[in-house]
C-alpha cells in the first residue's frame, strides 16, 4: 500500500520531504507533482523501479525517460549541451519543457534511448519539486504519470493513490499540478525540434 503525503504547495513540511527522500533513496517508486501534471521519480540507477515504470506505463526501450534536475550545475553533469543550446535552454528554464540532449557516461545505459543515447532533462518550476530535489542531492529519475490508453495525465493525488496502491510505494500532494504535460524539444542533433507540445511554451523553439 502506497503512503500519501500531504505536502503544502508553498510551505513544504521538512519532516515530510525528509521521509519521501528517505523512502527514493531506499529504492522506492513515488508519484509526485510538477509544474506540468503528475510523474512517477525514483532514484537515478534503480533498474527496478525503472522496470516497475515501464510496467506501469507500458513502455518499450525507445520511451525517453527524464532526469528532473535542480538547476543547470547538476543538469550539467548528465547531458552534453554546446553554448548556444545552453542559452536557449536557460532562457526557458525553470519551466514546463523536457530538453532532449546526448547524455555523458554519469547516466545508466537502461535510462538512455538504444539508438541515440539520448536522454531527456528538465529543471521544474514547481516548490514542492525544488526543495525535494535539493535535499535529495541528484536528480530523479523520471516519467510522465500517463496511464495506458488513456489520453490524459493524471492530477488529483487521492486518485493515484486509489489506481497505483499497489504498484507505487508512496504519493505526495499538494494539490492540483494541472493534466498538461511538458512541451517537449529535441536539441540531440543541434538545433531544435519540437516534439511534444505541452505547457510550455513552443514559440520560442520555433
Amino acid at each position: 500500500m502506497a503512503r500519501f503525503f500531504d505536502v503544502h504547495p508553498q510551505d513544504p513540511q521538512p519532516r515530510a520531504i525528509g521521509q519521501i527522500v528517505d523512502l527514493v533513496r531506499a529504492g522506492g517508486l513515488i508519484a509526485y507533482p510538477t509544474d506540468s501534471c503528475y510523474a512517477l521519480g525514483a532514484q537515478l540507477g534503480n533498474k527496478d523501479a525503472l522496470d516497475r515504470i515501464r510496467a506501469i506505463r507500458r513502455l518499450d526501450d525507445r520511451h525517453h525517460f527524464t532526469l528532473m534536475c535542480r538547476d543547470f550545475a547538476q543538469l550539467g553533469q548528465f547531458v552534453h549541451i554546446g553554448n548556444e543550446v545552453f542559452r536557449s535552454i536557460k532562457a526557458a528554464t525553470p519551466g514546463s519543457y523536457t530538453f532532449i540532449l546526448p547524455a555523458t557516461k554519469e547516466v545508466p545505459r537502461r535510462m538512455l534511448h538504444p539508438k541515440k543515447r539520448t536522454v531527456g532533462v528538465r529543471i521544474p518550476d514547481h516548490k514542492v519539486v525544488r526543495v525535494l530535489l535539493d535535499a535529495l542531492g541528484e536528480p530523479l529519475l523520471s516519467s510522465t504519470l500517463l496511464l495506458p490508453g488513456e489520453e490524459e495525465p493524471l492530477t488529483q493525488g487521492w486518485e493515484i493513490k486509489e489506481r497505483l496502491d499497489h504498484q507505487a510505494d508512496a504519493v505526495v500532494d499538494s494539490g492540483d499540478c494541472g493534466p498538461e504535460p511538458t512541451t517537449v524539444v529535441d536539441f540531440s542533433n543541434g538545433y531544435a525540434e519540437i516534439v511534444r507540445r505541452g505547457t510550455g511554451d513552443p514559440s520560442r523553439f520555433q
